[in-house]
């Protein structure tokens, strides 16, 4: 969804046009810079990680406790992600970025695994290393820059995406990600290159949610906004029924 498109919809203020704008791009995300407090001397310290996500938006990411950031965790879990969505613009300072503001710590959920690992599968290459866990990163604010003048500071629960009484689609997630990418691959594709922009591939399902659902190909990543909130897989379903025959239409 775009800046445009967000600032449609009826009632919104500028903060919760952004707000959307900017689960969007988190949603998004590949990779964002870590910013952690330097152990001993408190210098900011900057790396570049690889990111996925709760199916409440939190980021989820995968680190060695032998790492630099580690350790500056383990110490102080305050910490900044940067996320950048400026892609190849012309001029980046132009486009679109948002540092999220808060604390990151070690997870044990029961999402966390899977949702990294279909977002990145490269990474099961080292997962199970004794080193490796997985960390949540707790959005406290968010700072967000649309190009020049255009600044918006965000809550951090309005980053987040509400899944309560959504219990039934997050248990049946792994199932509905399997089906997709197995049995429905050009319904994937159509949704990524006729309602998204996307290029031609092979692209693949990586997580769903009452918002909207990943997709992926490659280092890049899309996010198709449902139209209304799901809560069931059968409501998946139904949404994906549909916007495969907005697709469809738009192909034709």
């Amino acid at each position: 969804m775009s800046v445009e498109e967000t600032k449609k919809q009826p009632g919104n203020s500028p903060v919760k046009e952004t707000a959307a704008l900017a689960r969007t791009m988190i949603r998004a995300a590949q990779k964002g810079a870590l910013g952690t407090v330097l152990q001993p001397t408190g210098h900011p310290y900057a790396s570049l990680l690889l990111i996925a996500t709760e199916p409440d938006g939190t980021p989820l990411l995968l680190i060695s406790k032998l790492a630099l950031h580690t350790k500056n965790l383990t110490a102080d879990q305050r910490a900044t992600l940067l996320i950048d969505a400026t892609g190849l613009d012309a001029d980046p300072l132009s486009g679109a970025r948002i540092t999220l503001i808060g604390e990151a710590r070690p997870t044990t959920s029961a999402t966390a695994r899977r949702r990294y690992l279909e977002r990145h599968p490269s990474a099961a290459g080292f997962v199970d290393f004794p080193d490796f866990s997985f960390y949540a990163f707790d959005i406290a604010s968010a700072h967000y820059i649309g190009g020049f003048g255009r600044i918006i500071d965000i809550p951090g629960s309005d980053l987040l995406t509400d899944v309560a009484g959504a219990e039934a689609l997050i248990e049946a997630e792994p199932g509905i990600v399997e089906h997709m990418n197995a049995d429905h691959a050009d319904a994937i594709a159509l949704y990524a290159t006729k309602l998204l922009g996307g290029a031609p591939g092979e692209w693949r399902m990586t997580g769903v949610d009452p918002e909207g659902c990943d997709l992926v190909l490659g280092a890049r990543a899309l996010r198709l906004p449902f139209a209304t909130r799901v809560a069931s897989g059968e409501e998946v379903r139904k949404e994906l029924v549909r916007l495969v025959g907005v697709a469809r239409s738009q192909a034709a």
